[in-house]
């Protein structure tokens, strides 16, 4: 097999928009750089400011519990340490999100809290990322195998609903499911896959309208006998990736 980055993706607050980049240096045992760094904890949230430990998914402002999410744009600014986030339903904001939390929580609150009540406050980690696993991991998607997907939907799917990090285009459909256990190369980078990803109400958000329009996981479920698409990844040699880069089994 040989595939292409077709583009890496990044989301610095979880669920909170998808940024496409250009390139990233991985390191080995580590996430995707500026990847779930942040999250939103709602009302009911167990995260623990104070010891500030992994917790599930539940416990933040997600858009698996609030498909509008799906909606949000959001870039960094990796030299001013400022994101920008931005709403059909809201004005357009920019903040540093260490620094300023509290004007993100409120900017969100409007937009959220008839699903998840408030009060909203950051939540970031002593050291991790605030992704859906506690692992170390980057989420790996191929585009043959979405179109398949769309095919069987019948409507186009936006890349945004699945979350990835890195899209390989060039793949026969379901490919990379035949990666987990084995290492591959892309750019200078050296990866492991591990696992298939189950997926979940999050992808039924449509990031065009916020809505609910296609069950994606009971579409797989029913189709293809599982609720699987894209697969997790460990990053065990370091190095440059960037978009064009070849992926190949190493």
């Amino acid at each position: 097999m040989t595939g292409k980055v077709a583009f890496l993706c990044r989301h610095p607050v979880k669920s909170l928009g998808e940024e496409r980049i250009e390139e990233v240096t991985l390191t080995p045992g580590k996430h995707m750089p500026l990847d779930r760094v942040w999250a939103v904890c709602h009302g009911a949230s167990e995260f623990d400011t104070t010891t500030r430990k992994w917790v599930r998914a539940r416990n933040f402002v997600t858009q698996a519990f609030v498909p509008n999410l799906a909606q949000i744009g959001i870039s960094y600014d990796d030299d001013a340490g400022k994101l920008t986030l931005s709403h059909p339903a809201a004005s357009t904001i920019a903040v540093d999100p260490d620094r300023e939390g509290e004007r993100l929580c409120d900017w969100l609150l409007p937009l959220a809290q008839d699903k998840r009540p408030g009060p909203y406050q950051m939540a970031r980690l002593a050291d991790g990322h605030l992704t859906d696993v506690p692992d170390a991991h980057l989420a790996i998607n191929s585009t043959r195998t979405l179109a398949v997907l769309e095919d069987a939907a019948g409507l186009t799917l936006s890349t945004r609903r699945f979350r990835g990090n890195i899209w390989v285009e060039g793949l026969a459909p379901w490919e990379e499911f035949d990666w987990v256990g084995k290492e591959i190369q892309l750019g200078e980078a050296r990866l492991k896959i591990v696992e298939k990803i189950v997926r979940c109400n999050a992808t039924t958000a449509n990031p065009a309208t916020g809505l609910r329009d296609v069950d994606l996981p009971r579409l797989l479920e029913d189709r293809w006998g599982h609720m699987e698409f894209g697969v997790y990844a460990q990053v065990i040699g370091g190095g440059m990736v960037r978009r064009g880069d070849s992926v190949v089994l190493a």
